[in-house]
């Protein structure tokens, strides 16, 4: 009996074997299925995540807006400035997400924060095109407005007649800008024949047929050269066909005195005054700077400044000569450039030798 139990025994011990392990794949099972449950019934009754109204921060100080966001559990960012003429500087202008939007706890409230009025200088628009225009109003962060057309004798049509606001007004960024442009006018002149004319009859002549005189180069020809004043040469040339915008050079006798006696190139700063803007309306002052000299009077100068602003010129002058500084068609202030001494005995100019040709000049 002995040799036939211990088979038996045998037998049975894989059985128990495969019991233990299916007994212990069991309560592991069991196990799993309770820590679930357990957390499954947590999470049922466990409250939500928090959520809260998003509060309005536009309209308060930057400081005020990141306390009142603290208190409130979420977190505010300034992540931009911009200018406005409508928040003053430092105040909350925009925010994202808006006011009464529901956000969880701790949520970024990125803000827009005023960088107060932005204050430029109104440029000046004058004889611009209005492609021009649209460039600089663009580039002053300016904005077009209304676009009317004037007859005009003197501005080409399509080119700016006048402005508002005037130039050199103190202006807010985003402004409107209303322009006048010409209608019509001159589209090409010829240049008339300034020749052997005085420089004043020469400047009246280019004024009456809308000729824009540029540069003026004052030469001496020596004691037998033309007298003092006369136009000796042009450019461009009697009746050619320019652009109304064009400018015409002169080139002008000194004189048959000695070149150091008459001509001197100056350096000169006119400062517009201080009190130029005391003006009622609150527009720029009109600027009128001239010069006055042997050869006569005429405007370096002629548009808006502002007061303390200074105003550079690089000048040829003719023996005594003067600068004039007008304010509203108001003489403010005069420099003195040079004064011209007395022509001597010797500083006469003699008769010039006879060519037997007629002198042109008049």
């Amino acid at each position: 009996m002995t040799g036939e139990s211990q088979p038996a025994r045998l037998r049975t011990r894989p059985w128990l074997a495969r019991q233990d392990w299916y007994l212990a794949l069991g309560l592991a099972l069991f196990v799993g299925v309770g820590v679930w449950f357990a957390r499954a019934i947590e999470d049922f009754f466990a409250p939500a995540e928090t959520s809260i109204v998003a509060p309005a921060l536009v309209g308060e100080s930057l400081d005020d807006a990141l306390a009142t966001a603290d208190r409130t559990h979420v977190k505010a960012v300034a992540v931009s400035q911009a200018p406005s003429d409508r928040f003053p500087k430092d105040v909350v202008m925009r925010q994202d997400p808006a006011p009464g939007t529901q956000v969880r706890e701790g949520r970024q409230i990125s803000l827009v924060v005023s960088s107060g009025v932005e204050i430029i200088v109104m440029p000046d628009l004058r004889y611009e095109s209005q492609r021009e225009v649209s460039l600089d109003l663009s580039h002053d962060k300016l904005l077009l407005g209304k676009v009317r057309t004037v007859a005009s004798d003197d501005v080409p049509a399509g080119y700016v007649v006048a402005q508002d606001p005037p130039p050199l007004t103190p202006v807010r960024v985003g402004t409107l800008v209303n322009v006048a442009l010409a209608k019509g006018g001159p589209q090409a002149v010829r240049v008339p024949d300034f020749l052997a004319l005085p420089i004043d009859a020469a400047r009246q002549a280019a004024a009456d047929a809308h000729i824009r005189i540029g540069q003026v180069v004052w030469t001496p020809f020596g004691r037998y050269g033309p007298a003092r004043g006369v136009v000796v040469a042009q450019r461009p040339a009697f009746n050619t066909v320019i652009d109304p915008q064009s400018e015409v050079s002169l080139q002008v006798s000194a004189g048959p005195r000695e070149a150091g006696y008459l001509i001197r190139q100056v350096h000169a700063i006119a400062e517009v005054p201080a009190d130029a803007a005391d003006d009622p309306s609150g527009k720029a002052p009109a600027v009128r700077v001239q010069v006055r000299d042997e050869t006569g009077t005429w405007d370096v100068y002629n548009a808006y400044a502002q007061p303390k602003q200074k105003l550079d010129f690089n000048l040829t002058v003719v023996g005594t000569s003067q600068l004039d500084i007008y304010v509203n068609d108001e003489l403010v202030g005069s420099t003195q450039l040079g004064v011209e001494p007395k022509i001597q005995e010797s500083q006469q100019a003699p008769n010039a030798p006879a060519t037997g040709k007629e002198s042109k000049n008049p």
